[in-house]
């Protein structure tokens, strides 16, 4: 019977695994970041610098110099039989992760076969997994290192020369060595710096001017990485970001979180290493990487669902729950699924950072051994566990449903520059100078909105006497500056996004810096109607819009306001 049970939620891992990859394959971005690798290195087989280049996209080489070195020999065969390879390499890497797990949880030798099965299942389910097999990423093989090297599962010689060579190519993995060095792996530790500093030095011996580019430069410019504000980044710096902390205090506060996230974690992965436990420590050790990395976007985050297997396998009702909770997170995007019931700001705001989140809470009080004391000294009232569980978070949900957004929170704010004017999903009111000519009016600023699942884009163009632009997500918020793009003869049009419009805020300034326009209830207005239409995702729609915005209405404020108000929004 077990036999089958195993043969079943296996071939369940092949059909999910093909029908993943032929999903990636259909899509016109398929495998885009191994598309920029592939660009990357064939500009560097031609001689032209390796961070000078740019993709399609707009994507970037963003890795140190010792990565192009490993990753040199795809440029030998075609682009399309690299990603057919990477794929099925991406699969098997899932499966090896999920033979681990089955080792870290210390299932009997009988039951094994079918623990790893599942775990393979629910891995190539989940979210980050999936990202890496949309974008073609290595993060799946770097947590594999890892993984294999903080359990202590390869031979005693090589021990650490997994984690230096992962962290060559990603640095993140570097946590590992404070991890070596905390558990008495003294000699691990050696290996992986002595590791680490001969890749880099192959690396700079190879690559001279890569390298010197990559050390004293690239590696300090995150921004090449992309938007550290976007919902994408689930770090605790990126949930910085979206809180709105002010930049002058943010390098400080990051820190001495991270100090607080990474401390937490490494003492209870020695507990855990003493406790006979190697895997529940490197995987504790590796949320602490995703935590406390600067950019921890969706194909970073294999460490938690490792984790909330690992404590869906342990033994206690608050473990599993915590678990089975952070596993949902990692599979589905709250802040989409659960947007129609989050109404109150502090709601929407935990359900879209959920994953920085848990992680962090994972460290600090999950596997961070606060949950598992608790658990122990309350075994006798075990049959209370599930009402303690469901009391906590009801409490902890209405502490949230309670708080107001923080005032400087957006967690999806972009400003899009001329380069965008181009691409229809950001300026989707007019196309062209003609067009755009007779979408404005005599209003200091006309504009359309349109929703989508997790942000709302506003488009539109503004009247010569408008200087300057700026937009406030929420009162007491910092204002955001929207460039004004002189993208037509005599035309100038703008285009940004926010998560929520609810309190959002547009002003138009004149050249003396005096405010004359101002909108609130109006943006709030064009996107309830917006959504009264059933919006427009990328496509259709827009020439109804428009229509509607030329029954628009201007009026007003009550003398003394210091401004009017104008937009194109319905009777």
């Amino acid at each position: 019977m077990r036999d089958r049970r195993v043969a079943l939620v296996w071939a369940t891992f092949v059909v999910v695994a093909l029908v993943s990859c032929v999903l990636v394959l259909r899509r016109e971005d398929r495998l885009s970041d191994l598309h920029i690798y592939y660009g990357a290195l064939s500009d560097l087989h031609a001689g032209r610098p390796l961070y000078g280049f740019v993709a399609a996209n707009g994507g970037p080489f963003t890795y140190p110099p010792f990565a192009a070195l490993v990753l040199g020999p795809i440029t030998a065969v075609s682009e399309g039989v690299v990603q057919g390879l990477w794929l099925v390499a991406t699969c098997a890497a899932v499966v090896a992760i999920a033979g681990a797990v089955g080792v870290a949880l210390g299932t009997r030798q009988a039951q094994r076969p079918l623990v790893v099965a599942v775990a393979a299942t629910v891995l190539m389910l989940s979210a980050p997994v999936q990202s890496n097999l949309r974008f073609g990423q290595v993060s799946i093989f770097i947590v594999l290192m890892a993984l294999l090297d903080g359990m202590g599962v390869v031979p005693p010689r090589l021990r650490g020369m997994l984690v230096g060579g992962a962290a060559a190519i990603k640095l993140t993995p570097l946590l590992f060595v404070v991890y070596f060095l905390a558990t008495g792996r003294y000699r691990d530790a050696a290996r992986a710096v002595a590791t680490f500093v001969a890749c880099a030095g192959i690396a700079a011996i190879v690559l001279p001017g890569e390298s010197w580019t990559y050390w004293t430069k690239a590696v300090r410019q995150t921004s090449r990485i992309g938007n550290l504000a976007s919902l994408g980044n689930q770090s605790l710096h990126g949930m910085l970001l979206r809180v709105g902390v002010d930049e002058a205090t943010l390098p400080l506060i990051w820190a001495g979180l991270v100090a607080v996230i990474c401390a937490a974690a490494l003492l209870r992965a020695r507990q855990l290493t003493r406790e006979g436990r190697p895997g529940h420590a490197a995987v504790l050790v590796g949320c602490a990487t995703v935590a406390a990395s600067p950019v921890s976007w969706t194909h970073h985050q294999v460490w938690p669902v490792l984790a909330a297997m690992l404590l869906i396998g342990a033994s206690g009702v608050t473990r599993r729950v915590a678990g089975a909770a952070l596993l949902g997170t990692m599979v589905v995007s709250l802040g989409a699924v659960l947007s129609p019931v989050s109404m109150r700001p502090g709601l929407q705001f935990l359900f879209e950072n959920a994953r920085a989140v848990g992680v962090c809470l994972l460290c600090l009080v999950g596997f961070g051994g606060v949950a598992v004391a608790a658990t122990r000294a309350n075994r006798r009232v075990a049959g209370r566990g599930w009402l303690r569980v469901g009391v906590t978070a009801t409490v902890a949900l209405a502490f949230f449903a309670v708080q107001p957004l923080p005032a400087g929170a957006d967690p999806t704010f972009k400003a899009y520059a001329l380069d965008d004017v181009a691409n229809p999903r950001y300026f989707f009111v007019c196309r062209g100078p003609a067009e755009c000519a007779a979408y404005g009016t005599d209003a200091p600023v006309t504009f359309d909105t349109r929703a989508e699942k997790t942000k709302v884009r506003v488009n539109g163009v503004v009247s010569p006497q408008v200087t300057r632009l700026e937009y406030y997500s929420a009162p007491g918020g910092a204002p955001r500056a929207i460039p004004l793009l002189a993208a037509y003869q005599g035309i100038r049009t703008f285009s940004f996004r926010s998560a929520n419009m609810a309190q959002g805020r547009l002003v138009a300034y004149a050249s003396d810096g005096r405010p004359i326009a101002s909108y609130d209830d109006e943006l709030a207005a064009a996107l309830e109607y917006d959504r009264s239409v059933g919006g427009r995702g990328e496509g259709g729609g827009g020439a109804q819009r428009v229509a509607a915005a030329r029954a628009a209405r201007s009026f007003s404020a009550s003398p003394g306001a210091g401004c009017s108000q104008s937009v194109g929004v319905a009777e």
